[in-house]
């Protein structure tokens, strides 16, 4: 019998990449004639995996967040992997609001993605490994069909198919 082939499917950000952009975000905030002197901030949290705007009025938050939306997208970032929270109310006619950056497929996504697999009929096997899954099949071309299927599909993050052999 042939060996098995296999791939995993994971949800990574390059965290490099990712302050990268916050800083080319933070300079454009310095240097932006709209925005200079608005009183808006933003900070990156690299542990916890979070970004904080905070402006004066929701108008100017949302024009920060475009900025640091456009600079993530030059640097390679998914803007699904960045979840938006609500704008909270802060002193007086200030707006702070906070995105955290989504990584590793948590289990009901692991599953949802799983039942999409098998319900596709293919000779696959499907493993769930922590925040990973492991696909294995005797034909390649099989894993293929698999990852076409699988690119087709949204689970509100952006999904990498590595380890591929």
């Amino acid at each position: 019998m042939a060996k098995e082939s296999s791939f995993d499917v994971v949800s990574t950000v390059d965290m490099q990449e990712v302050d990268n952009a916050f800083q080319q975000a933070k300079k454009e905030l310095v240097q932006r004639y709209d925005l200079k002197d608005s009183g808006a901030e933003i900070s990156l949290d690299k542990a916890g995996k979070t970004i904080t705007v905070a402006a004066p009025a929701e108008f100017v938050a949302k024009q920060v967040i475009d900025v640091i939306a456009t600079k993530l997208i030059k640097r390679g970032i998914d803007l699904a992997a960045v979840k938006w929270g609500d704008p909270q109310a802060a002193a007086g006619q200030s707006v702070r609001q906070t995105a955290s950056i989504v990584e590793g497929i948590d289990k009901d996504t692991a599953s949802r993605i799983n039942k999409d697999i098998k319900g596709t009929k293919l000779k696959v096997k499907v493993q769930i490994e922590g925040d990973k899954l492991r696909v294995s099949s005797a034909s390649r071309d099989t894993l293929q069909e698999v990852i076409a299927f699988l690119k087709g599909q949204d689970y509100g993050q952006p999904l990498q198919y590595v380890n591929y052999r």
